[in-house]
């Protein structure tokens, strides 16, 4: 917490959890006045009105103030139920820190998520052969929605936070989905934390540590697919030019086309559909030449000159 220097006031993401219990409490006791805690009630488990209760209770004892907001977490098609709950939250606490209090519109939020969540993200990431986006995992600071979000404990153990907790008599409440094993993170948790923390003591900082690597090489990639996309790109509307695409090595399309698609639509391609996307870009040499390859939820295809992307 010494380190971190968020604009204020700010919010704290609070389930009532140990994590964001620490969080809040050391926030709070850091900048008193400035801190308020937002409780995103799912409604996803029986428990979920018992939360909200601990919750209201802690942030009276603290005199912080709580903002709690029910959203429907129901999952869209091709959507996991974690994807749509973290949507909801990220909305949710949007919604929330733009409302005008005694401290103002909230200007950074604070999440909990910590070394072990870090390791978790990153064994996830493995196993479904993500790139480097994927393996730098969690990052500690980003922005979204005019918001500064942070996570302060991302370096700390998950055990250390309920010594600490415990010293401080702070209470808590346990998620019971936490112990449910149909969750591949839950999994992770349980059958492969413990080995590893056995074999490997320190896996918690080294794991960190190569995440942190890969998010420093994919900014590389990321400056440099800017740059080849301001090369590529028609100037009337960004979109990429087939001819200039066809100058960069296929390494560099694949790089440049992806972060088109990302930061134009949202919209990330799986392995396959950029392979593919990138033969026919190879194969595009004459002028009746049709490319219409389905990528994420929509499809990318030839117009005159340029690659375009729809959501029918």
């Amino acid at each position: 917490m010494a380190g971190f220097h968020p604009a204020l006031p700010m919010a704290v993401a609070f389930s009532g959890g140990a994590d964001s219990v620490a969080l809040l409490v050391a926030c709070a006791q850091k900048w008193p006045g400035q801190v308020v805690a937002v409780h995103i009630n799912h409604g996803l488990q029986a428990a979920a009105s018992l939360f909200e209760d601990h919750c209201r209770a802690v942030c009276l004892q603290l005199n912080v103030p709580l903002r709690v907001q029910r959203v429907d977490a129901s999952k869209q098609t091709g959507e996991s139920p974690e994807d749509a709950a973290r949507q909801a939250r990220y909305t949710a606490i949007s919604a929330l820190a733009l409302v005008e209090s005694a401290q103002g519109a909230i200007k950074s939020v604070a999440i909990a998520q910590h070394a072990d969540d870090q390791v978790e993200t990153l064994l996830l990431a493995l196993s479904r052969g993500a790139g480097l986006a994927g393996l730098s995992a969690m990052p500690l600071h980003w922005q979204r929605d005019g918001l500064d979000y942070y996570r302060p404990l991302l370096s700390v153990a998950g055990a250390d936070i309920r010594q600490w907790l415990l010293a401080h008599g702070v209470p808590f409440v346990e998620d019971p989905t936490n112990q449910d094993e149909q969750f591949t993170r839950n999994r992770i948790r349980a059958r492969l934390m413990p080995p590893l923390r056995a074999v490997f003591p320190h896996f918690l900082d080294t794991f960190a540590r190569s995440a942190a690597h890969a998010a420093q090489a994919q900014q590389v990639l990321d400056e440099v697919a800017v740059h080849d996309m301001q090369a590529v790109a028609r100037s009337s509307d960004g979109l990429p030019r087939i001819k200039g695409l066809q100058g960069l090595s296929r390494v560099r399309q694949a790089n440049a086309l992806r972060h088109w698609l990302k930061q134009s639509y949202h919209c990330i391609p799986s392995a396959a559909q950029l392979s593919e996307l990138l033969d026919q870009l190879a194969a595009c040499t004459t002028r009746g030449h049709r490319i219409h390859i389905k990528v994420g939820l929509g499809f990318v295809q030839r117009s005159s000159d340029v690659l375009t992307w729809y959501n029918p």
